[in-house]
């Protein structure tokens, strides 16, 4: 286990040395979300939480009128999440529960305004299994699916409810057509690339539910310049 710094040190979080750990894509991700209004307060759920660290970048960016639910199967990522919440100081609008997705019926509907989530980019017996089950959960869709992101997202989003995910670039389709189908309209969409040149890795969603036809597709994040440098975009990313 590692207790490591995050955002320029704004956050310190332990992390397990083999188990999903804090990358570009949590960072992607938290900086991607964006709040309907701030003249009331926002609820928001995390699916899957890990150790915390997209709701605990939210609480940083959104200190006022915003609280988040994270939700996360493994209790052993969730006693870490638990820590890296008291260590940080966000109890007031943050809490952590330990809970299978699958049973988001157990959650009031319509609930959140918001729901944010890294789902697992593997496809169930698809790639080469982690052998610490701990990542191999995070990775792969056995406790996960993208129809179980889906179903339990339309269930906890209230009417117009946002939607916010990372996921990865080549099963860009299939995640889209897993939102519609659910009724969560994706709204704008960004492509994350590796650097110029080459193909797309990653892509970062917003939909809505119950939101009409229409999607704003913003201008491409590159990773790296020409010379290898992380762009100024990326890097933005991490101020807070």
């Amino acid at each position: 286990m590692t207790n490591d710094e995050i955002l320029y040190g704004k956050l310190k979080l332990w992390q397990p040395d083999k188990g999903p750990r804090v990358s570009m894509d949590t960072v992607l991700l938290a900086n991607y979300v964006r709040l309907r209004s701030r003249a009331r307060l926002s609820s928001f759920i995390e699916l899957g939480a890990a150790t915390g660290a997209v709701s605990l970048i939210l609480a940083l960016r959104f200190p006022e009128k915003f609280s988040v639910l994270g939700i996360e199967i493994q209790s052993e990522l969730l006693e870490l999440a638990q820590r890296n919440l008291c260590e940080n100081g966000f109890e007031d609008n943050v809490s952590f529960r330990c809970m299978d997705l699958r049973d988001y019926k157990t959650l009031q509907a319509g609930a959140f305004d918001g729901v944010v989530v890294n789902p697992p980019y593997e496809e169930m017996g698809r790639g080469r299994r982690s052998p610490s089950e701990s990542l191999s959960i995070a990775r792969q869709s056995d406790c996960c699916s993208t129809s179980d992101v889906m179903d339990a997202s339309k269930w906890l989003l209230n009417n117009r409810g946002r939607f916010f995910a990372v996921f990865r670039a080549d099963r860009m389709a299939e995640f889209l057509a897993e939102m519609r189908y659910s009724k969560i309209e994706p709204k704008r969409l960004k492509l994350v690339y590796p650097r110029q040149g080459e193909t797309a890795c990653l892509f970062l969603v917003e939909g809505m539910k119950g939101g009409g036809m229409g999607l704003k597709v913003e201008p491409p994040l590159f990773v790296t310049d020409d010379k290898g440098q992380y762009t100024a975009e990326l890097l933005g990313a991490y101020e807070v």
